[in-house]
């Protein structure tokens, strides 16, 4: 991505907003700090220019220096107004405690996680009550194409979509099970588009198992996926695709009916009711 894609044009931007942002959106896991040099070489700025954007962004918090100062890194602004958007999306409120109810009865870490282009963010965590559990965290980002949410958040897409989304081979490899090419990633995901869900073992990380549903809102469209994982435990691909799964698909579907409930198509067809009551539902604890 050039300075042009990450600063946009136009007659009704506001150059010094669209700065800031960009400078913004030049961090990610990978890169945690950044000199101002490479942020005005990057973005095509002048080093005066950057040095304003990135004080204006350290007094309001959303950026701040490292230890011996040349670095930055993200402020715990972002860190605040991610976790406050987060906990403005009604799907996330509406997951919670059907995920709690999953980790609890399945004995393995649950999570929600939403599309974000070719990745997934994760938006909710339940880890599992045990010392070995999943280490994601809420903001963590994994790409689409090598995780099976990814995977369960397109496996609907048209041609046309998918191409649109990945315009070229290869595609990153991750693990030796990582699909490489478009047509192999189109392989996998008639799978999942039939099956309705989705497993892995080590698919996208040596020694993790996976099971993957997804969640559907009003109209039927794919908007979120969940899961449950295992890290370092053997799990019986029996198991994976027996109760483990229908205690995966039993949640995505509670979770899903509770979206349909709360959206004005199917306001009158049935009483509002709370996640909570619609969890306690699910059937009796599985041992994974």
């Amino acid at each position: 991505m050039d300075a042009h894609d990450r600063i946009p044009q136009g007659k009704y931007v506001v150059p010094a907003l669209a700065q800031g942002l960009a400078i913004l959106s030049l961090f990610s896991r990978g890169r945690s700090a950044i000199t101002p040099p490479e942020i005005a070489q990057e973005l095509n700025l002048p080093r005066s220019t950057v040095f304003r954007l990135l004080h204006t962004l350290q007094l309001m918090g959303f950026v701040q220096k490292e230890g011996d100062e040349r670095y930055f890194k993200l402020g715990p602004a972002v860190l605040s107004h991610g976790f406050e958007y987060l906990a403005s999306l009604d799907i996330v409120e509406a997951a919670q405690p059907i995920l709690q109810r999953l980790r609890d009865e399945t004995g393995l870490s649950a999570h929600m996680a939403v599309r974000d282009g070719r990745e997934i963010v994760y938006v909710a965590r339940y880890p599992a009550r045990t010392t070995i559990s999943s280490t994601v965290n809420i903001g963590t980002r994994f790409p689409v194409h090598a995780t099976v949410m990814g995977r369960m958040m397109i496996c609907e897409f048209g041609d046309e979509q998918l191409h649109d989304l990945f315009p070229g081979d290869p595609l990153p490899r991750f693990s030796e099970q990582t699909p490489t090419t478009l047509a192999e990633l189109k392989a996998i995901l008639a799978g999942d588009r039939e099956r309705g869900y989705a497993v892995s073992q080590s698919f996208f990380e040596r020694g993790v198992s996976s099971v993957a549903a997804p969640v559907r809102d009003g109209m039927g469209h794919i908007v979120a996926v969940i899961n449950i994982t295992a890290v370092d435990a053997y799990i019986d691909l029996a198991a994976m695709h027996g109760d483990l799964k229908d205690a995966v698909l039993k949640a995505s579907a509670q979770i899903t009916q509770w979206i349909r409930r709360e959206t004005p198509r199917n306001a009158g067809a049935a009483e509002r009711s709370s996640p909570s009551s619609e969890a306690s539902k699910v059937s009796e604890p599985l041992h994974a």
